[in-house]
């Protein structure tokens, strides 16, 4: 089993910066990708920034040049580094990681996984 666990959400005037991590644990298990969701009320969940296992970045164009995702490989941890906050940007941010875990009879199986979220409220 894999679990993510994150953390670093809070309350924020405009403007402000907030970091998120969130951290993958478990036993027999390897994290390609990893990725940074968001949900504000009455919206859909939205891609919000990925990062690959090459360390290749992507991120959604209205956070571009504000937010910046990073990884620790060694701790299979990632984070997201917010600027620049606005009122906008509140949501609830959910930790995302794909990959493989050693199952049963030693076979690897794809999984994909989420953490319980973290909310990020900003005032303006």
């Amino acid at each position: 089993q894999v679990q993510l666990v994150e953390s670093g959400g809070g309350l924020v005037q405009a403007g402000g910066s907030l970091r998120l991590s969130c951290a993958a644990s478990g036993s027999g298990f390897s994290i390609n990708a990893m990725a940074w969701y968001r949900q504000a009320p009455g919206k859909q969940r939205e891609l919000v920034a990925t990062i690959t296992s090459d360390g290749s970045t992507n991120y959604t164009e209205s956070v571009k040049g504000r937010f910046t995702i990073s990884r620790d490989y060694a701790k299979n941890t990632v984070h997201l580094q917010m600027s620049s906050l606005k009122p906008e940007d509140t949501a609830v941010y959910y930790c995302n990681a794909n990959g493989k875990v050693l199952g049963v009879g030693r076979i690897w199986y794809a999984y994909a996984g989420w953490g319980q979220g973290t909310q990020v409220t900003v005032s303006s």
